[in-house]
């Protein structure tokens, strides 16, 4: 007879975040289960509860850690550059990111639950440091960052639906990807 090894305690936690973190992206803070992440982990609830303390902590857990996978992802993608190139070079990435369904779905759940005062903040600080991380590394002024990100949450949107899917001419132009120079005609100066 085998007899299964039993998981540390970190283990355990990763296994739990993975879990919710498929979970909250297809039901968001409300219609995830704590009762369904604890099935398919072989705990208890409480046992989630004794981890984390409560399921909208646990949201919060999962929903910030897409927004820095995405937002550390962009710094390493740009490495030692800065200006349009930095901002090039971070469009490919976090293209490339949008295929982690989970993470962008759980992003998507964060902004669909700022009703909550708790979660509001957690994405206005997530959302924040990916602003500020540009900014830093690009150096670039706001309008032509908020044309970035604007971009990138249309992208998120075709993302969620799938358009990749799609024979569509509006989902081919949705798709558009980020080239070189899509931005240099954004700047303070041009849209005041």
């Amino acid at each position: 007879m085998e007899h299964k090894r039993k998981m540390s305690g970190a283990d355990r936690r990763q296994q739990v975040l993975q879990i919710a973190a498929d979970e909250f992206a297809g039901g968001g803070l409300h219609g995830a289960s704590t009762e369904a992440i604890a099935r398919r982990a072989g705990i208890t609830q409480a046992y989630i509860f004794r981890i984390f303390g409560t399921k909208k902590a646990l949201f919060l857990e999962v929903m910030i850690a897409s927004f820095e996978r995405l937002t550390e992802g962009m710094r390493d993608a740009a490495a030692d550059t800065t200006g349009q190139e930095a901002l090039r070079l971070m469009g490919v990435r976090y293209h490339e990111l949008l295929s982690d369904r989970s993470s962008l779905l759980l992003q998507l759940q964060g902004f669909a639950a700022c009703g909550d005062e708790e979660v509001r903040g957690a994405v206005r600080d997530s959302f924040g440091r990916m602003w500020k991380t540009i900014a830093d590394i690009t150096g670039l002024d706001e309008v032509t960052i908020k044309a970035f990100l604007a971009f990138g949450m249309l992208l998120n949107n075709a993302a969620a639906l799938q358009v990749s899917e799609m024979v569509e001419p509006w989902a081919d132009g949705v798709q558009t990807r980020i080239q070189p120079g899509l931005f240099d005609h954004i700047t303070s100066e041009t849209n005041r």
